[in-house]
């Protein structure tokens, strides 16, 4: 596997820190468990928050501090992600989906498929499984908020160049795509997205109302 899209470095200091939402944290971790470059970035990252941390004074604890903690560390919203690398789960799926509901596979225009991926804790970001057969053409389309997109299987082309197994796409709503997929293989990615999509084309304003991403 030939990884040559990443998150950005904002994006993994982010992630190091877990300062992302949850369905974000989720894409994020997948690519890292992928890449073994991100992976050692993050690492780099941890260990300068490490470093500053031992450089702060130590302050006494507020009454219920560490019982407030605890609570969250026990709670379901609690990121526990494993990082060492491309394990799978059932169907082929990374490791890092274990724990999370997925919903029923349903098809949209006939040669793609969504499976939602139910989140912890409540989130304006959604997190799904998206399949399209290889040749398919999706619709030029921006985002309302940011899409972070990462290829499990197969690939896909845009204006930004090709992005297959173990790539990263990260686009916000000063993008705008005309993904299509390559040919040979199902194309299958994991996707956060925040926001609803903004179809381009005449064709694609008047199905809009039909189709929820």
């Amino acid at each position: 596997m030939t990884i040559r899209h990443h998150p950005s470095d904002a994006t993994l200091a982010q992630f190091a820190a877990g300062t992302l939402d949850e369905g974000s944290a989720l894409v994020v971790a997948t690519h890292v468990g992928l890449c073994a470059a991100c992976r050692q970035t993050v690492g780099r990252f941890e260990a300068v928050g490490g470093a500053l941390l031992d450089r702060l004074e130590p302050a006494p604890l507020s009454t219920g501090a560490r019982e407030a903690a605890m609570t969250r560390l026990d709670g379901e919203g609690a990121r526990a992600i494993d990082l060492g690398g491309a394990d799978v789960v059932a169907e082929g799926l990374p490791q890092t989906l274990a724990g999370h509901r997925l919903g029923r596979w349903r098809g949209i225009g006939g040669r793609v498929a969504l499976c939602s991926v139910e989140l912890r804790s409540p989130s304006d970001v959604r997190v799904f499984l998206l399949k399209a057969k290889p040749g398919t053409q999706l619709p030029r389309h921006r985002h309302q908020g940011r899409e972070w997109t990462c290829v499990l299987q197969g690939a896909f082309t845009h204006a930004g160049g090709t992005y297959g197994a173990g790539d990263f796409d990260e686009a916000d709503e000063t993008d705008e795509h005309h993904p299509s997929v390559d040919p040979g293989e199902t194309c299958i990615c994991l996707v956060a997205m925040q926001g609803q999509i903004e179809l381009q084309s005449f064709l694609g304003r008047l199905i809009q109302p039909l189709i929820r991403l």
